[in-house]
């Protein structure tokens, strides 16, 4: 007799994905010319295989399984025209599918005019800005003088800031990059009133906070699981439940990166509690990015 799959398990409530990835049909065009003069997106979407998608791909997406809303992101770019660019079209996409999609704005935060595009950002919409990337943008978390001019301004927009983390050991992959705790923790100390979300569960710098001065650092930060797939067992959401609190990690997957559907799955099997799944899932992306219940599209 053939037995039937497990049925897979059904979320306590919609998800929210904090960390997603859209590019405009105009970047999307010009993908060789930006893998040429972008050194760090021509290292990262070198490949063929790595997508760049439009809001069409998400929103398939996001109905197949089963998820409320995203935040979606840009790309890291050094040129501040380029970024600028960006995030027109975000705001445009956000301001369509209000009830979906919501948006962070890319800032270079070591160039001069980065305050005038954050405050751009903030008049239309934005509900953070990221993802901030030093290899990509050419500065040093360790050295956080070069981008105290930005992070003033953030600190004023009163928004979050989600920043690419790496971790100082494992396996290498395009992206990686020098992002690690070590470094990241001269910013903390030095812009203590910005709320920090670390991509890629920080690194490992969450494992660190069992250490006091460390956990000092990091009271105003949270995790989010993007790229979990690729980094760590899936037992880490359990585990840092366990280490830092269940408020402070946001489900996340890089989509395209990782597909929504099959992400959702394994962090319902993760051994993630009962009562952290509805905050994990979406209670905490609400409360970080201060989403409002949204009607209509």
């Amino acid at each position: 007799m053939k037995t039937l799959p497990p049925e897979a398990p059904l979320p306590p409530v919609p998800p929210i994905d904090a960390h997603t990835h859209l590019f405009p049909p105009e970047l999307i065009y010009r993908r060789e010319q930006l893998l040429r003069s972008d050194p760090w997106f021509g290292h990262a979407f070198g490949s063929p295989k790595a997508k760049m998608i439009g809001e069409d791909s998400l929103l398939a997406s996001m109905e197949a399984a089963g998820y409320a809303m995203s935040v979606v992101l840009g790309w890291p770019w050094r040129d501040q025209g380029i970024c600028r660019e960006h995030n027109a079209y975000l705001a445009d996409v956000a301001r369509r599918y209000p009830s979906l999609l919501a948006w962070l704005g890319i800032i270079n935060p070591c160039l001069p005019d980065a305050s005038s595009e954050i405050r751009f950002c903030a008049d239309h919409g934005a509900v953070g800005f990221g993802e901030l990337n030093a290899d990509g943008q050419g500065f040093d978390w360790a050295v956080p003088n070069e981008i105290a001019g930005a992070f003033d301004s953030f600190a004023r927009a009163g928004l979050p800031v989600l920043i690419h983390t790496s971790e100082p050991v494992g396996h290498s992959y395009a992206g990686k990059g020098s992002a690690t705790p070590d470094r990241l923790l001269k910013s903390l100390a030095a812009f203590p009133d910005v709320q920090f979300i670390m991509a890629h569960w920080g690194g490992g710098l969450p494992f660190y906070e069992l250490m006091p001065e460390v956990r000092e650092l990091t009271r105003n930060v949270v995790y989010d699981s993007a790229a979990s797939t690729y980094l760590f067992d899936f037992k880490i959401f359990p585990v840092l439940e366990q280490t830092v609190g269940p408020e402070r990690l946001l489900f996340a997957t890089d989509y395209p990166v990782l597909a929504q559907g099959r992400f959702l799955q394994r962090v319902l099997s993760s051994g993630l509690s009962d009562a952290a799944m509805p905050l994990v899932l979406a209670g905490n992306s609400r409360r970080v990015f201060n989403l409002k219940e949204r009607t209509g599209s």
